[in-house]
């Protein structure tokens, strides 16, 4: 093979950066999926450990490759694998009274992603680590705000309750879960950069 081709032929390889990003967001796809069968029924709508995988995958993919993540695990469920809490998939559970938290993390985790590199990575653990994970834990505060007022405005649409006993029902009660789960997802991320590499790689814009 003549060298012009080979040089040709490996630009048209996926760079070791995607390939380890694929592997990622596959990954978290399937944490997601697993931590939906971990559900508490609280109401119409379980506690479920699979929006602690869509922060994580926001921290640590950033915006593109974490809502590529999300999108996996969102397509496996519509398509009815059993991916959704408790064990369900189907299009049925996007048009109950839980499609708006489904819908909701897409956009979520892109601006989980998107804020927790504001500025740049500060995910040196030498500069201001304690600035860092107060930069994650407001993102992922944010993406849940977005998940909340996306679920709790579909849960009234589809049960017409009170918009006061929707947001009881749909909100309140998971606050203190999602708290600790926001915590529990800064450790993680907080641990798991430096293993990535990523701890001071350069942020990545809103497509990256």
């Amino acid at each position: 093979m003549k060298p012009g081709k080979t040089r040709a032929a490996a630009q048209d390889l996926p760079s070791l950066e995607s390939v380890r990003n694929m592997v990622l967001a596959s990954l978290l796809a399937a944490l997601m999926a697993a931590g939906a069968w971990i559900a508490v029924p609280v109401g119409p709508v379980p506690v479920v450990l699979q929006n602690m995988f869509v922060l994580l995958a926001g921290l640590l993919l950033g915006p593109r490759w974490g809502a590529a993540s999300v999108a996996v695990y969102l397509l496996a469920g519509l398509a009815g694998l059993p991916v959704f809490s408790g064990g369900g998939g189907g299009p049925g559970h996007f048009l109950g009274p839980t499609g708006g938290y489904l819908v909701a993390y897409l956009p979520a985790v892109w601006l989980v992603g998107l804020l927790s590199n504001a500025g740049g990575r500060v995910q040196d653990a030498n500069h201001r680590p304690g600035r860092a994970m107060a930069m994650d834990v407001l993102a992922m505060a944010v993406g849940m705000i977005l998940v909340y007022a996306l679920g709790v405005a579909r849960l009234q649409a589809v049960t017409r309750l009170p918009w006061n006993r929707a947001v009881a029902l749909g909100m309140l009660p998971f606050l203190p879960g999602d708290a600790l789960k926001i915590a529990a997802a800064a450790a993680i991320a907080r641990m798991a950069r430096p293993l990535l590499g990523r701890e001071n790689a350069p942020a990545p814009g809103p497509h990256g």
